[in-house]
C-alpha cells in the first residue's frame, strides 16, 4: 500500500514537471481564473511550483555535467 503511494505521487511529481516544460517551451499555462474555489487554486499552484521546482533542479543537473551543453 505504501508503495503503491509513494509511486503514485512519484508520478505526480513527474507530471508537474513536464507541464513546467511546457510552460517554458510554449508559455502555456493552466487557466486559473475557471476554478473558483481559492483552496483549490492554492492548491494548484502548490502542485505547479513543485514541477517548476523539480524542473529547475533537473535541468541544473544536466547543466552540470559534461554530456550536456547548452546551445542558444
Amino acid at each position: 500500500m505504501v508503495g503503491r503511494l509513494v509511486h503514485y505521487a512519484a508520478d505526480a511529481v513527474l507530471i508537474s514537471a513536464v507541464l513546467a516544460g511546457i510552460r517554458r517551451s510554449t508559455g502555456l499555462t493552466f487557466k486559473q481564473e475557471s476554478i473558483e474555489s481559492k483552496e483549490i487554486r492554492s492548491g494548484i499552484n502548490t502542485y505547479l511550483g513543485i514541477g517548476e521546482r523539480v524542473f529547475d533542479f533537473g535541468a541544473s543537473i544536466l547543466a552540470s555535467t559534461s554530456y550536456f551543453e547548452r546551445k542558444l
